[in-house]
């Protein structure tokens, strides 16, 4: 992108200078006209620089509008010729520009494509009218800029789609949900808590746990949305990789550690069986009894491994979406029995135990060049509930958060409840805070996973 507007303010200033003298030698002394002469070089030099201004506007416009053009051609690198998407460039340049110029223009000539690094660079060249600089005989400023752009869209790519089992993901997902729960013989929000030896009777029939009973009353839980959004996801890599020769998908569950249940693949059929075989463990036939991030990440370190630049099939991006309420604990406290898994023994150092992620413990995974998408189930208040009252309902200075995980807590968040630190936390976890999303209703929580997956396939790299 250049300019020459040095050279032109100097002609201007040269060209006006000589026909001031000029005029100076004819007029004879006049203190007026002496006055109006050398006011003269002062409008020329406000107006040199509207001038100016009005032709880096230009420019500025005119950058943002060659990107987008690139941006959107780049989506197609795989699917059309050369000479289509050319025209498709010049096309979408003149129809999204309003520039204010006597010619602008995208030359085809100048729309370079390699398919083979799914690249496209090009130039756009604008004629902007000069008003001022008229008057010295320079009429018009020629402008260009140059862009070039490259995409994970087009990039091969595996997706590790991690989701949390811990047992608070079996709460009811809607309000009307937790309700239903609440007022059934089971009397909570959650169809993980069993009563041992207990039965509960619905529609005539009886159920030895709350989770039959719930989906019996046809109760959607947290889970279920999740498994739903997955397959949003889905839908997204069969729309953008039609082939299903870029895009591999992976599934996991994070617990006590995390667990591959589907190797990266580029069949999404395959996983769509996966999600709707409850022996999978990914349904919300099951849960898990803890949630360890530490042990967690560095397990998930060693499944997803080193991110490369997309350029090959062996060295593709790397992609992590983990969906989760964002807490650490385990069953224990609720149980208020000896640990027998990871937490001490004591009651009360139970509960401070139980806290928002470290999102330290997210940047191993961040260092080897992976990216990392949360979406965060919100947990929701219970404060009629006497457990959340005792942990996540408490703040952040009464919890073990520094002590036993080695977190930081800023001034600021000592005073936060530990459920409102969660989505700190979360958002610190997730590569930029654009990769993050906090969802509370289920339609949110559905959505959430595919909108963070489709900002980073349009989030392409701008390389000049």
């Amino acid at each position: 992108m250049s300019f020459r507007f040095a050279t032109c303010v100097s002609n201007a200033a040269r060209a006006f200078q000589a026909r001031s003298k000029a005029f100076v030698r004819s007029s004879g002394g006049n203190i007026a006209m002496s006055f109006a002469i050398l006011a003269v070089p002062t409008v020329i030099a406000i107006g040199v620089g509207i001038d100016y201004t009005r032709a880096f506007n230009t420019q500025a416009r005119m950058q943002a509008d060659i990107d987008a053009a690139l941006i959107a051609a780049i989506k197609e690198v795989d699917n059309l010729d050369e000479d289509t998407i050319r025209e498709k460039i010049v096309e979408w340049f003149a129809a999204q520009t309003e520039l204010d110029t006597v010619n602008f223009k995208v030359p085809a000539s100048s729309v370079k494509i390699d398919k083979s690094n799914r690249k496209i660079t090009a130039y756009a060249t604008a004629v902007v009218p000069t008003t001022f600089m008229g008057m010295a005989n320079i009429e018009t400023i020629n402008v260009k800029v140059a862009s070039s752009v490259a995409g994970p869209a087009t990039s091969y790519l595996s997706v590790y789609i991690v989701l949390d089992k811990s047992a608070s993901m079996l709460l009811a997902a809607t309000s009307a949900g937790q309700t239903t729960m609440l007022n059934s013989q089971a009397g909570c929000s959650f169809a993980c808590h069993e009563s041992e030896g207990s039965t509960f009777s619905y529609g005539g029939k009886s159920y030895t746990n709350v989770y039959d009973l719930a989906k019996a009353m046809g109760v959607q839980l947290r889970t279920d949305v999740a498994v739903s959004a997955v397959k949003e996801v889905l839908d997204i890599i069969d729309s953008y990789d039609s082939t299903h020769s870029r895009i591999k998908i992976g599934l996991y569950t994070l617990g006590k550690t995390t667990t591959q249940r589907l190797a990266p693949t580029f069949s999404t059929s395959d996983a769509r069986k996966k999600l709707a075989d409850d022996t999978s463990y990914l349904t919300s036939a099951t849960s898990e009894p803890a949630t360890y991030f530490d042990y967690s990440m560095t397990a998930l370190k060693t499944l997803v491994g080193t991110g490369g630049d997309g350029t090959t099939a062996d060295k593709p991006l790397k992609l992590v979406l983990i969906m989760t309420d964002g807490v650490q604990s385990e069953r224990n406290w609720v149980l208020q029995g000896s640990s027998g898994i990871r937490f001490p023994s004591s009651t009360s150092t139970l509960q401070k135990d139980v806290t928002p992620i470290n999102p330290t413990w997210c940047n191993d995974l961040k260092n080897l060049n992976a990216t990392i998408g949360v979406v965060y189930t919100e947990y929701l208040p219970m404060t009629w509930d006497w457990g959340y009252n005792a942990t996540v309902g408490k703040t952040m200075a009464t919890s073990n958060f520094k002590s036993v995980w080695g977190g930081t807590i800023g001034s600021k968040y000592n005073n936060y409840t530990r459920r409102d630190y969660i989505p700190v936390a979360l958002d610190a976890c997730a590569s930029s805070s654009d990769l993050f999303i906090q969802a509370s209703s289920a339609s949110e929580i559905q959505a959430g996973l595919s909108h963070i997956f489709t900002e980073y396939l349009t989030n392409v790299r701008l390389t000049e």
